[in-house]
This record gives C-alpha cells, sequence and structure tokens, in this order.
C-alpha cells in the first residue's frame, strides 16, 4: 500500500513506521514538523529502508494539498497531535487548532483525492472520569480536558465523513498510556521534555532530572494516585497494522488499545526502583488539572476482529526497554 504517515518522526508514529518497512510491502510518505518528532527517529528510519520524509506543518496546506496531488495514497495514518493534558487547559485554541482543525483538513483531502482509509490515533481520554473501572468503545464519552475534546471532534468529523462517503472508511484507535522503547534498541522516546510517567522515571534514575513529582496522592483509588492501563509501545505499534489489514475486508470501526491492566503512579514508581535498583528521589505534588483518577483498556474487541495478539504486558518489561533506552538517549 502507498500510505502517508503524519507526525512519523514522533514516538508512537515511528514505531508504527518501523513495523511498516519491516514488512518490506509499503511505500511510506512521513511528514513531520519535528515540533514533537525528531530527526533522530528519521536517521533510525533509514536504516531499515528507503521511505519519503517530507518536513512541513499540517497547517501548510497548500503544501499538503500538494503532496495529495503527488501521490495516490491508499491510507492516511495520522498521529500529528499535541498531547499534554495539563497543557491543553491552560492552551485550548492550540489544541483545538492542531488536533482538530488540522485533522479536518486532512479528512478533506482525503476525500477530495479518493484516499480510502483512515486510521486515526485518538485517545482513553475522550472517555473523561469513567464510571467503570475498564471501559470498552460503547462507554460513555465526557472528556475533561481540551485534549480529550479535540481528539473526539475529530471522532466526530470521521464518522460524518464516512457516512456521506460510501468509499472512505476509518479506524479510530483509542490509545491508554503508552510506555518503552523498541526491543533492537533502535527507536524510543526522543521528546527531551516529555510527561510521561515512565519517560520521567527512567530519567531520574538516570539523574537527568533531581527528582520526579507524583501529581496527587489523594484520588480515590487504592493507594490514593491515578491508575493506567500502561502498553508497550511495539504492542501499540502492531496493533496499527492489524487494524489497517482488518479495514482492506471491513467497514469503519473504533478500538481501545491497551492490556486491561491498571498500574497506580505509585506501583509503577515502585517498579522503576526495583527494575534500576536505584532509590530515586519522589515528591508528592498537587493534582494536576484535566487528570482522571482511572482509565483502564477493554480491548476484547481489538483482539475479536482483528489478528492483534499483544506479547509485551509486562510492566518490568515496558519500564526496562525504556530505561535501557534511556541510557542512550
Amino acid at each position: 500500500m502507498n500510505i502517508l504517515v503524519t507526525g512519523g518522526a514522533g514516538y508512537i508514529g515511528s514505531h508504527v513506521v518501523k513495523a511498516l518497512l519491516e514488512e518490506n510491502k509499503h511505500e511510506i510518505t512521513i511528514i513531520d514538523n519535528f515540533v514533537k518528532g525528531s530527526e533522530k527517529a528519521i536517521d533510525a528510519l533509514r536504516k531499515i529502508s528507503e521511505f519519503e520524509f517530507i518536513q512541513t506543518d499540517l497547517e501548510n496546506i497548500s503544501k499538503i494539498e500538494e503532496v495529495f496531488a503527488t501521490h495516490k495514497f491508499d491510507a492516511v495514518i495520522h498521529f500529528a497531535a499535541y498531547i499534554e493534558v495539563f497543557e491543553s487547559t491552560q492552551k485550548p485554541l492550540k489544541y483545538y487548532l492542531n488536533n482538530t482543525a488540522n485533522a479536518m483538513n486532512l479528512i478533506a483531502l482525503c476525500e477530495k483525492y479518493g484516499v480510502g482509509k483512515f486510521i486515526f490515533s485518538s485517545t482513553a481520554a475522550t472517555y473523561g472520569e469513567p464510571e467503570t473501572s475498564q471501559v470498552t468503545e460503547q462507554s460513555l464519552q465526557n472528556p475533561i480536558n481540551p485534549y480529550g475534546k479535540s481528539k473526539l471532534m475529530t471522532e466526530w468529523v470521521l464518522k460524518d465523513a464516512a457516512l456521506a462517503n460510501p468509499n472512505f472508511k476509518y479506524a479510530i484507535l483509542r490509545y491508554f498510556n503508552v510506555a518503552g522503547a523498541s526491543s533492537d534498541g533502535l527507536l524510543g522516546q526522543n521528546y527531551p521534555n516529555a510527561t510521561h510517567l515512565i519517560k520521567v522515571a527512567t530519567q531520574t534514575i538516570l539523574g537527568k532530572r533531581e527528582k520526579m513529582v507524583i501529581f496527587g496522592d489523594d484520588y480515590d483509588t487504592k493507594d490514593g494516585s491515578c491508575i493506567r492501563d500502561y502498553i508497550h509501545i511495539e504492542d501499540l505499534a502492531s496493533a496499527h497494522l492489524s487494524v489497517l489489514r482488518y479495514l482492506q475486508n471491513n467497514d469503519s470501526n473504533i478500538f481501545n488499545v491497551g492490556y486491561g491492566t491498571g498500574f497506580s503512579v505509585k506501583e509503577v514508581v515502585a517498579a522503576a526502583k526495583e527494575v534500576s535498583g536505584v532509590d530515586f528521589k519522589v515528591e508528592i505534588g498537587a493534582r494536576r488539572e484535566g487528570d482522571p483518577a482511572c482509565l483502564i483498556a477493554n480491548s476484547d474487541k481489538l483482539k475479536t476482529l482483528t489478528d492483534w495478539k499483544p506479547v509485551k504486558n509486562d510492566l518490568k518489561l515496558i519500564i526496562k526497554s525504556a530505561l535501557e533506552w534511556e541510557k542512550k538517549a
């Protein structure tokens, strides 16, 4: 297939591109502006196979349309987005303009140039504060921060676009907490100011940060800290390939991508200390605006309808791979 990957130099995007390149049967074009992505990821991917890279912003509509006009894409996999929950509460327009408006323009170009498949990188944040410990794809979506709202709006646009155009199919993947690095050490999370818990923990282990902060320990959870479902980046990447195959012969659909197991922030910190053997400094801070208490995936639908088989469901393995990457990052 001829595939456009937006945000392909980013953390998740680069791992998905890696998996696609390793299949050795696709033509890949990456668009990235290096705001969140990195040249290091592009250089690493070139060690696997050839692909086309275009450095530009999605808001540069004329340039993006030129790319569509000169390529006959079969599918778009759309990652490019801002993802920091707290920042979204402080700068909501930044999130709506990039995560929603730019995505709408991309979907419009798919329609104009006959691109029939669209895989969208969505988020568990669209569920807000769920009423049950595990959420399914049918759970109520009531996001509590602009980040989640910006992604939910794009989901609505995709659904309406597909209803109006029978030749356009989408897959919405709602991610939970992604962590770790590729098992061969080629790729990891390059973004230096990342807010992901396991990334921060590994940086603190290595002395790149003086300390780390647990944001709130008074939530209604087993130990007062937030509970999340952590998935290894390579299992998440393989889910995209499974869904791409699914769209070949099936209609549009929505899938949660997680393991169905929740770990509290304090449990992750304890596991990081055990894996590393380092008793790094941890402080308790105030809650961050927009953080729900608990988000755990029910991914039965993805496992049932596609050929996805996660193989790295191990918190310590996830932390170890992230730590090994951070040592050389």
